[in-house]
C-alpha cells in the first residue's frame, strides 16, 4: 500500500463543495483553469465542471512550441470541448521572446528561463480572472506541493487548489474513477518547462516511492531509517525527499515579514480607528 486508503466518493463531494463555497465567498462567476493536457489539470476541471456547471469554468491553454507537444495541446482541447466549457488558446511564445529581447544572460539560464514560463502563464490566467470576475484555480497536488515541485508564484500562484491533498497516485486513482480517459490517466507527469522535462526522471524516482516516502514522513511521523524498514525503499532516496520538503518549506509560506511593531502574532488585531 503506498499511501492511506482514501474513501474516493467523499474526496470528490469534498472538492466539489469547497469549489463552490470557495466561489460563493469570493462573490466570483466561477474559475479559470489552465488546461495543460496533463493528469492534474484533467482531474480538476473536470470536478470544478461537476462542481459549477459549464458556465463556472473557463479553461485557458497556453503552450508554447517549444516546450509543449502537440499531443498536449491535443488532449487539452479535447477535455475541453467535452466538458462543453468556454477556453482560449494563447501561444506564449511572443511573450517569451520579448522577455529574451530584454533579459540579460536570456539563454544561459534554463531553470529560470522555465520558471518564467510558468510565470508568464500565471499572469494570463489571472488577467483572464480580473476581467471575468473568476478565481484562479490551481491543479498542483499534494506531492508537488511537499516536494516544491513547481514554480512559486507561476503554477504555485492560484486562489484555490482543489487537489492540493491529494498525492499524484491517489489522483491517478481519481481519475479513473472520474471517468477519464485511459490516456490522460497514465500519461506521465511533466511540467514542461524546457524541453524533454520529465517528472519522475528530474525527481529521481516514482511517484509510487515518493508518495509512499512522503506519506510515512509527514503523516505518520517516521524517520528516515523506519521509512527504509517499512517501505524496503533506499535511505538514498528517502533522505533525497526528505531533503526537498524541508528545502521548500518558503514555498509553502507566506513571505516573512520583518515585525516592527508591538503587535505579535496571535493577539487579535482591531482597527485602530472607529469606522462605525
Amino acid at each position: 500500500m503506498v499511501v492511506s486508503p482514501l474513501d474516493y466518493d467523499y474526496a470528490a463531494k469534498r472538492i466539489m463543495s469547497f469549489i463552490r463555497d470557495s466561489v460563493k465567498k469570493a462573490g466570483a462567476a466561477g474559475v479559470v483553469i489552465g488546461l495543460s493536457g496533463g493528469l492534474d489539470s484533467s482531474v480538476t476541471a473536470v470536478l470544478a465542471v461537476r462542481a459549477l456547471g459549464r458556465s463556472g469554468v473557463t479553461g485557458l491553454i497556453l503552450p508554447d512550441p517549444e516546450t509543449t507537444p502537440v499531443e498536449d495541446v491535443r488532449d487539452a482541447e479535447e477535455l475541453a470541448r467535452s466538458l462543453g466549457i468556454t477556453r482560449f488558446q494563447i501561444d506564449i511564445r511572443d511573450i517569451l521572446e520579448a522577455y529574451e529581447r530584454s533579459l540579460p544572460f536570456y539563454k544561459e539560464h534554463r531553470i529560470a528561463n522555465g520558471n518564467l514560463r510558468a510565470r508568464i502563464r500565471m499572469t494570463i490566467l489571472y488577467y483572464y480572472a480580473n476581467i471575468s470576475n473568476r478565481l484562479v484555480c490551481g491543479t498542483s497536488d499534494k506531492s508537488e506541493l511537499l516536494l516544491g515541485y513547481y514554480t512559486k508564484y507561476g503554477d504555485g500562484g492560484a486562489d484555490i487548489l482543489p487537489i492540493g491533498d491529494l498525492y499524484k497516485t491517489q489522483v491517478r486513482e481519481l481519475a479513473r474513477r472520474l471517468g477519464l480517459p485511459k490516456k490522460l490517466c497514465e500519461k506521465p507527469s511533466s511540467p514542461r518547462l524546457w524541453p524533454g522535462q520529465m517528472a519522475e526522471s528530474e525527481l529521481g524516482m516514482a511517484y509510487e516511492e515518493i508518495d509512499e516516502i512522503l506519506h510515512l514522513y509527514v503523516e505518520r511521523g517516521k524517520s528516515a531509517g523506519e521509512i527504509v524498514e517499512e517501505a524496503g525503499i533506499s535511505l538514498e532516496k528517502v533522505r533525497e525527499v526528505i531533503e526537498r520538503v524541508h528545502r521548500s518549506e518558503h514555498k509553502r509560506l507566506p513571505p516573512p515579514i520583518a515585525r516592527v511593531s508591538k503587535f505579535t502574532i496571535g493577539q487579535e488585531w482591531r482597527m485602530p480607528w472607529n469606522l462605525r
